[in-house]
């Protein structure tokens, strides 16, 4: 059979078996032993063993279960809701500040915590209640958690980042640089919204603010910093030749259980249980996917179907733009149905020869990807993030999260084309501080 009509019916058969409802892994490890038993023999599998554990025998991934015990150990806490409380009582005299509190507390949280679910749950649970109590719209309400909760995987220390880079072979440092000034971007764009909707709905009462006095201020402060202090030191260290990444996410786990355990009293062993049981769940599930990607990508290369797709596409005289205008619209897309690790491991190794061979730079690359996997988190079907809302605000509708979202879903466009126009935004900070790549 021809590779490119094999590639197609491997794309049919690996949506279907991933829409039968097994797990992502399992499902790219049926696809990948049923195509090369069928068209490479029997002989073929007896590498699969060793690709399988191969995949997972790099140290860098040794930093996925450390940066995920940071999210835990600070999503088990009260910190969400103190990370709100504070914003709220410093920005409460800016006009329409609290949607500006949420969007920044979903920011922090989110590169605290790297997990989008997450972040809606902690801030939501206090945010939407107080955004509907002083007369923010639902729709703002509900919309701007879902967005802000999506940034968990573009704002550093990102776990989506440290696949895309073990996937492709590259520098997860400057991969989380790059992270940084498109993300505050993103909330930049969101707060915009927010406050142009807020300002839209007519409703004097969201424009008073509560007056806090500067003891109230201040006392909550020093449950705050030192968590920030920990990002802030994770990525110095990084950055500063200090330590690895691996090395930095260990001591950052370990920092963030013990200021759970002494600033916030987590010292029960049964507390301290489930967020090491909860991690080693998800870290399982996200090295077993790397470990099944790998053996996909094999089997796409065994059957010559990446290099006749890489081939086909090289012959295509067509506009760079409109290339990657394909590409992007094929990541849109599968992220309405697939979580990003998934789509960034099954995609990445196929995309990259094409996108660089077409004159894209790998890291600004990866924050696109990642900001069309941010816009599946806030979009139907599949929509999780619509779903976490829904579940601590079962009194607003789907329909009404879904279409409060929708305008931060044109944030996160417009984003994308300025990213298109002024590539700089994602390759000027890793290029700054760690100097131009070779």
């Amino acid at each position: 059979m021809d590779p490119l009509t094999l590639g197609v019916l491997v794309a049919v058969v690996t949506i279907v078996v991933l829409f039968s409802g097994v797990s992502v892994a399992i499902g790219l490890l049926i696809v990948s032993t049923g195509f090369l038993l069928v068209f490479d023999g029997l002989r073929s599998l007896e590498l699969l063993p060793e690709i399988l554990f191969g995949k997972l025998d790099n140290f860098a991934l040794l930093s996925i279960p450390m940066f995920i015990i940071m999210g835990s150990s600070i999503a088990s806490t009260r910190a969400g809701a103190d990370l709100y409380e504070a914003l709220e009582r410093w920005l409460t005299r800016v006009p329409g500040g609290l949607v500006i509190s949420n969007l920044g507390a979903c920011a922090l949280f989110a590169a605290m915590s790297g997990s989008s679910p997450a972040t809606c749950a902690a801030i939501g649970k206090m945010g939407i209640p107080e955004m509907r109590k002083r007369g923010y719209p639902d729709g703002v309400a509900a919309g701007s958690i879902a967005a802000g909760g999506t940034l968990g995987i573009l704002i550093p220390p990102s776990v989506t980042m440290i696949v895309y880079g073990i996937a492709t072979e590259t520098s997860i440092g400057r991969l989380f640089l790059a992270g940084v000034v498109p993300g505050v971007l993103l909330v930049t764009l969101f707060m915009i919204w927010s406050l142009y909707s807020t300002w839209a709905s007519g409703n004097k009462q969201v424009l008073n603010s509560t007056s806090y006095t500067w003891k109230e201020k201040f006392e909550i402060l020093p449950r705050v910093l030192p968590f920030l202090a920990i990002i802030v030191g994770v990525l110095y260290a990084m950055y500063g030749g200090i330590a690895t990444p691996s090395e930095t996410a260990a001591v950052g786990a370990l920092l963030c259980l013990l200021i759970a355990v002494i600033i916030y009293k987590l010292w029960h062993p049964k507390d301290l249980w489930l967020v090491l049981r909860d991690s080693t769940k998800e870290s399982v599930m996200i090295l077993f996917i790397i470990a099944a990607a790998g053996v996909f990508s094999y089997m796409l290369s065994s059957l010559f179907i990446t290099q006749s797709i890489a081939e086909w596409i090289g012959t295509l005289e067509v506009n760079r733009w409109v290339l990657m205008s394909f590409v992007m619209l094929f990541l849109l897309v599968a992220g309405f149905f697939l979580p990003p690790v998934a789509v960034i491991l099954m995609a990445a190794p196929i995309l990259l020869p094409i996108i660089t061979s077409a004159g894209f730079d790998p890291i600004w690359f990866a924050v696109v990807l990642t900001i069309n996997m941010e816009i599946g988190l806030i979009s139907p079907p599949v929509g999780l993030n619509l779903y976490v809302i829904n579940g601590i605000a079962p009194e607003i509708s789907l329909k009404t999260i879904l279409m409060g979202s929708l305008p931060f879903v044109a944030c996160m466009v417009i984003a994308i084309i300025l990213l298109c126009i002024f590539p700089g935004l994602a390759t000027w900070l890793p290029d700054t501080v760690m100097g131009k790549a070779i």
